[in-house]
């Protein structure tokens, strides 16, 4: 396979999970090279991502380092298996990495979690809502950067008209219902649209009243994107240098108790309607 010039995240993810495979195995590069018959290089570079894997690897990497879990293996053979890019890929060059590894996510996802606290959900966002707040970005962008932008995160949002859709809960703070961005009549319509939104089988909205006062995941924004088999799960952050992505077993860990207390504090889902209907009212 030949080289890649800049792996997704996906892909490093692939390679740092045969990387925990090996060394869970307590294998040296060196040993796991001399039990293929392989450079040691050549498995320096499947861990870095730099080569592709094939399917047929994956499973004998996982025989070589005795790993039982088959359902953990299938999931690595999948990914393995994947060899296109996504509908991304066409905007690879001209919107940042960390964009486009969030759209990847999201489109292998099994199911999605996400927090937000002063902004709407990116996947349940209208245009005329997602114009005002990239409108907002400071420099501004240029008529074409906002367009490409614009169109990028409006086809993210395909995801949840698939014919098996994956189950998404979305955590939105009061604050980010109450932000007026576009003014009273834009905001309303995109809180009708969310209301809408909210009544699809896979789609759960939950909001975080005011009332609930501080809570673990106040400061930032999450995403937390259901892998195959629990180990390939991903936690994203948002930071003002772009997405960050999180897969360590203890972030995980610490990252699904704290969208356990998340949920806690929030409203179910008719009390959420009923608040956002209250709000459109005030509006």
């Amino acid at each position: 396979m030949p080289p890649r010039s800049a792996p997704t995240a996906r892909q490093l993810r692939l390679g740092t999970e045969l990387r925990r495979m090996r060394e869970k195995a307590g294998l040296s590069i060196q040993d796991a090279a001399g039990r293929l018959g392989i450079n040691r290089t050549h498995i320096t570079n499947l861990e870095l991502a730099r080569f592709g894997v094939s399917e047929e690897r994956v499973r004998a990497l996982a025989s070589i380092y005795a790993c039982a879990d088959r359902a953990y293996v299938d999931a690595l053979v999948a990914m393995a298996r994947e060899r296109k890019g996504g509908w991304w890929e066409e905007y690879r060059g001209h919107i940042a990495t960390g964009g486009l590894d969030l759209a990847e996510l999201e489109y292998y996802a099994e199911s999605l979690r996400v927090v937000e606290l002063m902004f709407l959900p990116g996947l349940l966002q209208t245009e005329a809502y997602a114009t005002a707040v990239l409108n907002e970005t400071v420099p501004p962008w240029s008529p074409t950067e906002l367009r490409r932008r614009l169109s990028h995160r409006m086809k993210r949002r395909d995801i949840l008209d698939r014919d098996e859709p994956p189950p998404c809960t979305f955590f939105v703070h009061e604050a980010s219902l109450r932000m007026r961005f576009g003014g009273p009549q834009l905001m309303r319509a995109q809180l009708e649209s969310l209301l809408e939104a909210s009544t699809r089988k896979n789609v759960t909205v939950r909001v975080i009243p005011f009332e609930a006062g501080g809570f673990p995941v106040s400061g930032v924004s999450v995403t937390y994107a259901s892998g195959a088999v629990p180990q390939l799960d991903t936690v994203q952050l948002d930071s003002a240098h772009g997405p960050m992505f999180l897969h360590a077993e203890t972030q995980l860990t610490i990252h699904r108790a704290v969208l356990d207390r998340t949920t806690k504090v929030s409203l179910a889902a008719a009390p959420s309607r009923d608040l956002i209907h209250g709000i459109i009212r005030q509006l």
